[in-house]
């Protein structure tokens, strides 16, 4: 999964991408001048896709090899092919992504803010919350060619509203330009439960964190593991509140049970993350 660099590297990308690349230096002021776009495009859409055109997540519709969102398609569409109604070919994805993120690069500077905005479609500096931070950690990775801090398989994304997610007892729409999808599901009164139905071999809870939010005890196929504290003095949209590895791919559940903490209830599901 991780990529090297120079020509071994361009000769990878044309094995996986079927793209003709014919070679690069490791370029020595890459960021200034948006070199290496190739390099970080493979590193973008092995993180967000696996590399894998068809991908769709069944909760956002975000489709393709790097998770475009439906409502982004058609203004980059317009943009960089000339039609906003053209289909996502895996030729047309190549061609609106490339041109996206190179005028990206080009107003916010490096390859990290870039893989930070096209996750939270911010352009802050600081103060990234610990998802998005391992995310841009693990696009530039396999940017720089070394080892990716997860890397088990395919990713698949389920939104708030899967219907692979049971909730029980009042759960409240949330919304945020920082969730993923804008959207999320919040529920204060104790005893409220989301139960997740998935298959893969690791799992990730991502949701928002803050001064509002309570604890909340997780169980793993019907057997507590642990209570969490989603509070932080500031708010942050998008964290990883909780992961489990399990040692092969199965099918299993995890319960959130809300436990309506003294005087900051809340706590938010964004999303579930699981590895094949």
């Amino acid at each position: 999964m991780p990529h090297r660099s120079g020509r071994v590297g361009a000769a990878i990308i044309v094995l996986l991408t079927a793209l003709v690349v014919t070679s690069f230096q490791a370029p020595v002021d890459a960021e200034a001048h948006a070199k290496g776009i190739d390099r970080f495009l493979y590193a973008l859409s092995r993180v967000e896709s696996g590399g894998n055109y068809r991908a769709r997540n069944p909760s956002s519709g975000a489709y393709g090899r790097y998770q475009i969102m439906p409502f982004n398609w058609g203004a980059w569409a317009r943009r960089w092919v000339g039609n906003a109604n053209v289909r996502q070919t895996p030729r047309n994805q190549e061609t609106v992504v490339r041109g996206k993120v190179h005028a990206l690069h080009h107003w916010l500077g490096s390859w990290r803010r870039v893989a930070y905005w096209w996750l939270t479609g911010s352009s802050k500096t600081s103060g990234w919350s610990a998802y998005a931070t391992r995310y841009v950690r693990n696009v530039m990775a396999i940017y720089n060619g070394t080892r990716i801090v997860e890397s088990r398989g395919d990713i698949h994304r389920f939104s708030e509203n899967s219907k692979a997610i049971d909730y029980r007892g009042r759960w409240e729409r949330a919304e945020h330009r920082y969730y993923r999808g804008d959207r999320a599901r919040q529920a204060k009164a104790k005893g409220n439960t989301a139960t997740f139905r998935f298959t893969g071999s690791q799992v990730a809870w991502n949701g928002p964190n803050g001064p509002t939010r309570g604890k909340a005890k997780v169980y793993l196929d019907g057997q507590y593991v642990k209570t969490v504290d989603l509070y932080s003095r500031k708010f942050d949209a998008r964290d990883r509140i909780y992961t489990k590895t399990f040692a092969d791919s199965g099918a299993h559940t995890l319960t959130i049970k809300v436990l309506g903490t003294r005087g900051r209830p809340v706590v938010s599901i964004d999303e579930f993350v699981v590895w094949d």
